[in-house]
């Protein structure tokens, strides 16, 4: 998984925490990085690892494990700086404070504006190499982590919005590190889904300026990927005050929540509020020291929220890289178009699933029978025929379908309206009154299922589903809601059934989505409210196990019982459907999707951002 971070992923992945299907899917291949390949090696053999020294003036040593910084060496020596790229967002944002907000393009904003400590190499995401650190060691017991880090890196130059003092030029130190877990671990803040990855987390131990521990409590397997994939934060920008640092003022201050300050290769130039979101290159990036500067100049995140008027702004150059529904892949005249426009195309296995999530503390939802007879109401083979256009696959469970954890001989819940209905009945639901509704204790069989509002492909599948649901005597109603009440609506628990989608990681952890610890938290990803003890003690496991077969065991058990549970009705992972200038080179497609960072453009062929 590349984010150029972690907490990237976490976010995103979490996507981003909470992602509505609607939202992600039309965008979906703007945002998950991820392809088809196998998980091929275990993160677990990683040895202790000292990334190669830096010495003074900054000129990179020779590398006696691989090149001196991540990525290097898929960094085009001949590209030419300059130009731009602009992508497509389908709604805004509340805030820019990555910690505090979900939303999956504020994951995006943060991967291009941020640097972590380490990198997965693009070509073997097994393996880390070296970015904001030099250097580290990672104990035989997986607990403590001992960083150096590159001197010289700064932070983005900015104005506090609150006091009106300028930053310039100030440096990256192991303070703000010791911030970024600080600020994390406050109860008050409200970044319950990014929490429950560093609860097992210690302490970070202050040694220099350059050097910090990093102590976990316990060996969690996930350890390794929290550590070396962590970002630092600025603590001048979000503890500008005196005294103690305040959880709820950071998560109610607004006006600094609209700054994005990282350190990483662009810099926010301007968020025009439902325009759009504009960054440039940050010059003093210290990237450019070893090799790794982009060299596109800007990259802006356009806000049209059709989906048909984002493809022709794509066909009319106004966009530069754009994920595609599936009506609109199979096309006819899509390749001709694309010839003519001079776009490239290119389809893959995306690294997300979808699914109908039932609000478990409703009684409704309380008996598994009746759960598994919603999915077998649930056509998902027309769905896929019919709304993906065969792009994509049937899944059973939440593990990327094409890794050893997914449980291939899990068979999906068949389309069998009479077998749900004999389900249905042994729960005690019956057609007592003759209305056509089903019917137990005097109250009918009927719930409210959330659709995003305009998003065309759940206006698609939800009346396939709600025609199905009526057959067995169900009434499903659909209530279409705008993004940011839907996002409202889940926080507060106060919906009944919602479509939802999460990106898959590289090394998956069920902790934050299926524990029953996080069920009752507000803000948790577990939003569903699922409880089951079994899940509890295999997810607990899976944390502390570092060998590959005994964790791809856990991970089928696992999906057994979410298999039976059906807490979920897991839907499908659609292909990625990528469309994009061919103006840009060195766009390769790696085992985590495309890396957008490494295009660049002939100085002929360079365009920039309109009205700027």
């Amino acid at each position: 998984m590349n984010r150029t971070g972690y907490l990237k992923f976490l976010l995103t992945v979490l996507t981003l925490a909470i992602i509505l299907f609607g939202i992600l899917i039309i965008n979906a291949l703007d945002r998950i990085n991820r392809s088809t390949l196998l998980l091929a090696d275990k993160l677990a053999a990683l040895p202790t690892h000292t990334a190669p020294a830096v010495a003074a003036g900054n000129a990179p040593l020779p590398a006696p494990e691989g090149p001196p910084i991540a990525n290097v060496q898929y960094f085009d020596p001949k590209a030419e700086p300059g130009g731009r790229m602009i992508r497509a967002i389908s709604a805004d944002t509340q805030n820019l404070n990555i910690l505090i907000n979900n939303d999956a393009y504020v994951s995006d904003f943060y991967g291009i504006a941020h640097s972590t400590l380490a990198a997965r190499d693009f070509g073997k995401p097994e393996e880390y190499q070296p970015l904001l650190a030099e250097s580290w060691e990672n104990a035989p017991d997986h607990r403590t982590y001992r960083i150096k880090l590159r001197r010289g890196v700064l932070w983005h130059d900015f104005t506090d919005p609150v006091t009106g003092r300028e930053w310039k030029n100030r440096e990256v130190t192991a303070d703000d590190f010791r911030f970024f877990v600080d600020t994390v671990k406050n109860p008050d803040v409200n970044c319950e889904p990014l929490r429950v990855y560093y609860q097992d987390l210690d302490s970070v131990e202050v040694v220099s300026s350059h050097e910090f521990i990093v102590r976990w409590k316990k060996a969690y397997y996930g350890s390794l990927a929290a550590t070396l994939e962590m970002s630092p934060l600025p603590r001048h920008l979000y503890h500008a005050y005196d005294g103690p640092f305040d959880g709820k003022r950071f998560n109610e201050d607004h006006q600094r929540n609209r700054l994005l300050v990282g350190c990483g290769p662009y810099r926010l130039l301007r968020w025009d509020k439902d325009v759009r979101v504009v960054f440039t290159r940050f010059e003093n990036y210290f990237g450019a020291r070893y090799g790794i500067r982009p060299p596109l100049k800007e990259v802006a995140f356009e806000l049209i929220k059709h989906p048909n008027t984002r493809l022709q702004a794509l066909l009319a150059g106004q966009l530069d890289l754009l994920g595609l529904t599936p009506e609109q892949w199979v096309k006819p005249d899509l390749p001709e178009k694309f010839a003519a426009a001079g776009l490239k195309q290119a389809q893959y296995l995306g690294h997300a699933y979808f699914y109908i999530g039932y609000n478990l503390r409703n009684p409704l939802f309380a008996d598994r029978r009746v759960r598994q007879a919603l999915t077998m109401l649930v056509d998902r083979e027309k769905i896929l025929r019919d709304v993906y256009f065969n792009l994509g696959r049937i899944i059973t469970g939440p593990f990327f379908p094409d890794s050893v954890y997914y449980n291939s001989a899990i068979q999906p819940w068949p389309y069998d309206v009479e077998r749900a209905k004999a389900l249905l009945a042994e729960a005690g639901w019956r057609d007592t009154d003759g209305d056509g509704i089903l019917d137990r204790d005097g109250k009918p069989f009927t719930f409210t299922i959330m659709q995003v509002a305009g998003q065309s492909l759940q206006q698609k599948m939800l009346p396939i589903i709600k025609e199905s649901m009526a057959k067995a005597g169900i009434d499903m109603k659909i209530q279409p809601l705008e993004w940011s009440v839907c996002l409202q609506r889940l926080t507060d628990r106060n919906f009944e059934v919602c479509t939802l989608g999460w990106t898959m990681p590289y090394d998956p952890d069920p902790y934050q989505v299926w524990h029953s610890s996080q069920a009752d938290k507000p803000g948790s990803s577990n939003h569903i409210g699922y409880k089951n003890p079994e899940v509890d003690a295999l997810i607990e496991q899976l944390r502390l196990t570092f060998e590959m077969p005994e964790r791809v065991k856990l991970c089928h058990k696992i999906a057994e019982i979410l298999h039976e549970d059906q807490p979920y009705t897991f839907l499908i992972t659609p292909d990625s459907l990528v469309g994009w200038s061919g103006r840009y080179r060195n766009a390769r497609l790696f085992p985590l999707g495309f890396q957008t960072e490494l295009f660049w453009t002939p100085r002929a062929e360079q365009r920039a951002i309109p009205g700027l």
